[in-house]
């Protein structure tokens, strides 16, 4: 039996909690979140060792087909309600049947309120967010590029009322333009620093009023996607006074 380091083991339980963090961004409903997760390994083990192996990052990978999955999903059948969503029929579904039963819980949890992985995993992603965070602050176009992958991805939910899918926006340049131009609006920004989803991510502030929650995904010392929460309704609980 091939034996399993405790490092390799929290490296692979952290990347599925991570994956398992993009769904539940996107919908809110865990059930729906294991499937993504699920058809997204499918994936992964349904390439050959030559596929697997010119793949320099496997983490930003499945993290470019979970939010493509999430993506996929979302354009199939109109959205009702931003926290509602029909899980998928059997029939024709594309993703494996039956995951456990859901439990609710929000998509972006301030305070870490959820169950965290292994300490070095934690602190790599807190520097790469950290330096992510400084850059726009400062508003330095170059300086985001600078902590992005060549392909990194942003996917924003575009700010309405309801959840409507909103094409992720990809390479490194396009990602810091659209950061630069969500911090260039009117003056007083505050960026803060803070848990997101019980990692380090970032919250807009202007005027204590929460504008935008983000969450990064990182992968080495890069990062590869940023998810950002832009609808108000789902921004009220980070308001501060």
């Amino acid at each position: 039996m091939t034996e399993v380091s405790a490092g390799t083991l929290a490296e692979m339980l952290d990347e599925r909690q991570h994956l398992l963090e993009i769904a539940l961004w996107m919908f809110g409903s865990e059930s729906t979140a294991d499937r993504i997760v699920q058809e997204t390994y499918r994936r992964w083990y349904a390439l050959d060792d030559e596929e697997r192996a010119r793949i320099a990052v496997p983490r930003a990978w499945l993290t470019r087909v979970a939010g493509g999955l999430c993506l996929d999903l979302l354009a199939a059948a109109p959205i009702p309600a931003p926290d509602a969503l029909p899980v998928p029929g059997t029939a024709g579904a594309p993703f494996p049947a039956a995951a456990p039963p859901p439990r609710p819980e929000p998509a972006m949890l301030p305070s870490g309120q959820q169950a965290r992985p292994d300490r070095a995993i934690l602190t790599r992603h807190d520097r790469v967010a950290r330096r992510f965070a400084a850059a726009c602050d400062l508003g330095d176009a170059a300086a985001l590029r600078a902590v992005l992958a060549a392909d990194a991805l942003v996917v924003s939910d575009g700010g309405g009322k309801l959840r409507a899918p909103v094409r992720p926006i990809h390479g490194a340049d396009a990602v810091a333009r659209f950061v630069t131009s969500l911090l260039a609006g009117p003056p007083g920004t505050e960026v803060a620093v803070e848990s997101v989803n019980g990692r380090t991510g970032l919250v807009l502030r202007r005027a204590g009023r929460a504008v935008a929650v983000a969450g990064v995904s990182v992968a080495g010392a890069e990062i590869t996607a940023v998810w950002i929460v832009l609808n108000p309704d789902k921004l009220q609980r980070w308001h501060r006074p």
